[in-house]
């Protein structure tokens, strides 16, 4: 086990060039005391290993200090050749470059694992496109990769939600796939970082001036918290109905801004209570009202009466025949 960690210690500090005991530690899951340990035996076997202090200080290995290690176990050259989504490589435009690094990679494993590194594209396919194909345009997406690899700022014109559009200066910092949407992560000049739906951004100009990419900044870490401090902010509007047993299993499927809190086993007569919630009033509300006599609000009694003036109101519409 420890000869495991000791090798995955020298991969890291090869792709990494520099982490510290802190990051070793969470990385490895391990004490930090244990990293210390691992170190100087590291060093004991001859291994370039040192340490940096300081505020950016860390562990590092000699730069002329390279070792190939080929002891790829056979569940982690699946990994490697589990397929990727094709649409977001397309959109990347690194679909060829993509096959081609994989046909290198099996011709490098040894024989006995090449058939069963193939057969894994046949077994396992990541299809991040959804059944309507409904594939958003970004306008400026070539623009935006580019400068995340050359490090441009760029002067942006984003429309907003409400339809409003502004310009604004950024520093790009990189591109999340979310499902097969694309956001663009960039800071404002005073290092705010903000996410903005690529499809939004109507024009992005590059400026002829560079910057420095924030220490440290890790995008997977960045966009997981951004994301749960987003889920967390989300409006609420919480609703209790009795709903006919035959569109319980409708109601998870139609529509993506309600979704089932509670569900009661008992069943009350004919109807079954349950409990959804909804981002708005206006969702909740349309919602329902498409399920006409099979489902019926029981709270907020204010909910209750509105719809029914809606129905009264559709009613009265159809009635009257113009």
């Amino acid at each position: 086990m420890r000869a495991d960690r000791l090798i995955t210690i020298i991969l890291l500090l090869q792709n990494n060039g520099k982490l510290t005991t802190k990051a070793l530690a969470k990385e490895l899951d391990v004490t930090e005391r244990t990293i210390h340990r691992d170190m100087e035996a590291l060093s004991r076997t001859g291994i370039p290993v040192f340490a940096e202090r300081g505020r950016h200080g860390g562990w590092s290995i000699l730069e002329s200090y390279r070792t190939n290690l080929t002891g790829l176990k056979e569940s982690e050259i699946r990994t490697l050749f589990v397929s990727p989504s094709t649409q977001l490589l397309d959109d990347l435009g690194m679909t060829h470059t993509s096959e081609e690094a994989r046909n290198k990679l099996i011709a490098s494993l040894p024989a006995n694992y090449r058939k069963n590194a193939k057969d894994v594209w046949n077994r396992i396919h990541v299809d991040m496109s959804t059944w309507r194909k409904q594939k958003e345009k970004i306008m400026s997406f070539e623009v935006l990769k580019d400068a995340i690899w050359k490090e441009n700022k760029l002067k942006i014109e984003y429309q907003r939600a409400d339809g409003k559009t502004n310009e604004r200066v950024v520093r790009p910092l990189g591109l999340v796939a979310k499902g097969s949407r694309w956001y663009f992560i960039a800071s404002k000049e005073n290092d705010e970082k903000r996410n903005y739906r690529a499809s939004r951004i109507l024009s992005a100009i590059p400026i002829e001036e560079t910057f420095e990419r924030p220490k440290g900044f890790n995008l997977a870490q960045y966009w997981e918290s951004s994301t749960k401090a987003f889920i967390e902010n989300l409006p609420k509007y919480e609703v209790r109905v009795k709903v006919m047993p035959s569109i319980l299993t409708r109601l998870k499927y139609s529509g993506q801004f309600v979704q089932i809190v509670e569900v009661e086993n008992k069943t009350q007569g004919d109807w079954i209570s349950v409990k959804l919630s909804f981002d708005t009033e206006d969702e909740a509300k349309s919602h329902i009202l498409g399920f006409a006599d099979q489902i019926k609000v029981i709270e907020p009694k204010e909910l209750h009466d509105k719809i029914l003036k809606m129905a009264e109101s559709l009613v009265a519409f159809y009635k009257d025949g113009k």
